[in-house]
């Protein structure tokens, strides 16, 4: 009976996986281009190859992409290219095992959080949009 009700709200509880997956990203992404020149420093401080180039494709990811993941287009493409992103943040911005504590703590923290998200674009890229998506349509 259980999984019968969950099978009916398949499409709903998708929906809400996309929003729920991509809200940090857009609040993130938001804060990215509201105070980009500040970004630019923060990853060049980080040591990230070529800092604005990286601010830019950060910023399209955290808003562009992740509106198209939470609208669902082009929804399996773009979760596969998400997780790339996703890992390539977590080995920037996280590398928890060149740091000291409280530091490390912290980053370990968000470096794992980035491997969880990693798994629900997987299932995401697997699963697809469900049926309330551009793509459903």
């Amino acid at each position: 009976m259980r999984y019968t009700l969950l099978q009916q709200q398949r499409n709903e509880i998708i929906l809400l996986a996309r929003v729920l997956l991509m809200i940090l990203f857009l609040i993130s992404g938001w804060s990215k281009l509201t105070g980009f020149s500040g970004t630019v420093a923060y990853l060049g401080s980080l040591g990230a190859p070529l800092p604005m180039v990286a601010a830019s494709i950060a910023v399209l990811m955290e808003v562009g992409a992740a509106i198209l993941l939470v609208i669902g287009f082009y929804t399996r493409p773009v979760a596969f290219f998400y997780t790339l992103f996703v890992l390539g943040t977590a080995l920037i911005g996280h590398h928890y095992w060149t740091m000291v504590d409280p530091e490390r703590a912290a980053n370990m923290t968000q470096f794992y959080k980035n491997l969880s998200i990693m798994g629900g674009l997987l299932l995401l890229g697997v699963t697809g949009p469900g049926k309330y998506s551009v793509d459903g349509k």
